[in-house]
């Protein structure tokens, strides 16, 4: 006797900030992929890529532009969304940034731009989500924030040589700390708030980065690569859906085994 088990989001709307590129990119595809409805949130126009997803998988899919760090503008983008399209199943705040430099040349404007939109803006995406589901009464929202293995280690671009972005690491711990604290705090409401934090991963963006420090970070994981963004996404999904009804608070690190040692 076998079965089978397999993630569908079919006629359930998921919101995904950053969703226009990169790992966001490649959680908004798989979503559709399952039949989910697709909600890009962005800082920039994103209705190409909102379009690339209704006609790839023929799923309703739309953009809007959105400061996450602003959350007045927050709430009246989710209400547009529901006004769109009806309930949101789900929430995944991805959205972030980083200003990779020296301590000695990051300054309060760098640390305003980072935690304003990593950990306020995944505080406000979560938030606004959480109260339009406790005024409906809807009881089974999910959200999966997106932090980084840099929660709990300091990165680095080679043996003993540290990446230079100590406001971007502390962001990430406080992303982490501000998702479990949510967790706890709305159960009784019967929404799940779970973490997924990338180690590295193989994007346009790092693609960029310098071969040499590549390699040898590729090298610090005990897999000897980078993930792929879909490597990431596949446990994005598992988090939202039912499958991972009794998970709340949990930080699934997919860094490779690089915590191993």
């Amino acid at each position: 006797m076998s079965s089978s088990i397999a993630l569908s989001f079919k006629n359930q709307t998921v919101v995904v900030t950053g969703g226009n590129k990169g790992l966001g990119n490649a959680i908004a595809k798989d979503i559709a992929k399952a039949g989910g409805n697709v909600v890009i949130l962005a800082r920039s126009e994103a209705s190409a890529e909102a379009s690339a997803l209704e006609k790839e998988f023929g799923v309703k899919a739309k953009s809007y532009r959105c400061d996450v760090g602003d959350e007045k503008r927050v709430d009246t983008v989710f209400s547009e969304i529901i006004k769109d399209f009806g309930e949101i199943r789900g929430v995944v705040a991805n959205a972030g940034v980083s200003v990779p430099k020296p301590a000695f040349e990051q300054d309060a404007s760098s640390f305003d731009y980072i935690m304003k939109t990593n950990v306020l803006g995944s505080f406000n995406i979560a938030k606004v989500a959480a109260k339009k589901w406790v005024e409906t009464g809807y009881k089974n929202g999910s959200i999966v924030v997106i932090s980084s293995m840099s929660s709990q280690i300091y990165n680095v671009q080679g043996p003993g040589e540290p990446l230079r972005q100590v406001f971007y690491n502390a962001s990430k711990a406080a992303v982490s700390s501000v998702a479990k604290g949510l967790a706890a705090e709305w159960i009784e409401h019967g929404i799940r708030v779970n973490i997924v934090s990338p180690g590295f991963i193989r994007t346009a963006q790092t693609q960029g980065m310098d071969p040499k420090i590549l390699e040898a970070q590729a090298q610090l994981v005990p897999m000897k690569r980078f993930s792929d963004a879909p490597e990431q996404s596949k446990p994005v999904l598992f988090l939202l859906s039912d499958l991972a009804s009794y998970m709340t608070g949990s930080e699934v690190f997919v860094d490779g085994g690089f915590q191993i040692y």
